[in-house]
């Protein structure tokens, strides 16, 4: 047994025979017990030997299995008898044209994947947009009725002005503190400089 591999064997005459492997059937030769090819080219493989001997040369077969470790043996024998039968199906590109195919088909695949993801980000760009749209909308809404009613309260504090101007027959009294209140901004500067307090200025008075 080599490799957890019998060759075959047969009965003749009361006596057990093992029947050659294919190479050494097709070499025309005694295929010893330690022979080489026995494990890897059973005699009911034959064209199996007979490709890779066409291709590559019993003799280099021989070198290369020589040469690799017992275990390692197994997949070399079965990568040149693939090559060898593609080498025979297609003689000019062997199985060169099949990895090619392969190779071309996978480019266009990545392609393909690398299409449908940049489509995905424009779905999910549009999504987060949308999204971050209904979450200012509420804002702005929020916004723009904080100044209607600070607007509101500005026009009823002139009112009060007005009214307090018809009360004082003709005689305005403004009042730098609300003056400030209802207007901020420069106001508060001009306010501040005056002194910050809250005196009265009569304008039209004699």
């Amino acid at each position: 047994m080599v490799n957890g591999l019998a060759p075959a064997t047969g009965t003749v005459g009361g006596q057990t025979v093992s029947s050659p492997c294919a190479g050494c059937k097709f070499l025309r030769r005694k295929c010893q017990p330690d022979c080489v090819f026995a494990p890897y080219f059973p005699p009911d493989e034959p064209q199996k030997f007979v490709n890779v001997h066409r291709v590559f040369g019993a003799s280099n077969v021989t070198k290369i299995l020589n040469e690799l470790h017992p275990i390692q043996r197994e997949d070399a024998v079965n990568s040149l008898a693939y090559e060898a039968e593609m080498r025979l199906r297609d003689p000019v590109y062997g199985c060169v044209g099949i990895i090619s195919l392969l190779q071309h088909k996978l480019r266009q695949v990545q392609i393909d994947l690398s299409r449908a993801r940049s489509e995905l980000c424009k779905y999910q760009a549009a999504a987060a947009a949308a999204g971050m749209d209904q979450l200012l909308v509420p804002a702005c809404q929020h916004q723009q009725q904080q100044n209607q009613q600070q607007q509101q309260q500005r026009m009823m504090m002139m009112r009060g002005y007005t009214a307090a101007a018809e009360v004082g027959g003709g005689t305005t009294v403004y009042d730098s503190g609300l003056i400030t209140a209802a207007f901020g901004g420069p106001f508060a500067r001009y306010s501040n400089a005056a002194g910050g307090d809250d005196r009265h200025a009569t304008l039209g008075s004699s």
